[in-house]
């Protein structure tokens, strides 16, 4: 027995070929306007209707995500080894753990902006 309602389940399929280039390409446009690429092509053939259950999602940047990700490994190496520093008793310079935190902070603002996603107040602060 299929899940969901009936009314709202789409039961026909469409098939059909494309070469790499044009399937890429279509993905990206789709990947651009924030639908899937099954609302994508339903909005393409009907009109610029994907549908009732079609959800936008904004797109995101991969090439600044990509390069968040090293900055990311690399703020959480720091915070490693202040951590590690921590834990043998040694002293860790406040200004330093200060650099870090901020460089955490910035990073995941960055990364919700790559995401087209909102983040709120000033984050930023560090004491």
């Amino acid at each position: 027995m299929a899940s969901g309602s009936e009314k709202r389940q789409r039961n026909k399929r469409v098939t059909f070929r494309l070469f790499d280039d044009e399937f890429n390409k279509i993905a990206a446009k789709a990947d651009r306007s924030g639908l899937t690429f099954g609302a994508f092509m339903r909005a393409a053939a009907l009109d610029g209707d994907a549908g009732p259950r079609a959800q936008r999602r904004p797109p995101a940047d991969h090439k600044v995500l990509r390069q968040l990700l090293g900055e990311a490994g690399r703020s959480g190496n720091n915070v490693n080894q202040i951590a590690r520093a921590l834990n043998s008793g040694d002293r860790v310079n406040l200004p330093e753990l200060q650099e870090a935190l901020r460089a955490c902070i910035d990073t995941q603002n960055r990364i919700n902006e790559a995401l087209g996603k909102k983040h709120g107040p000033d984050t930023g602060q560090v004491p």
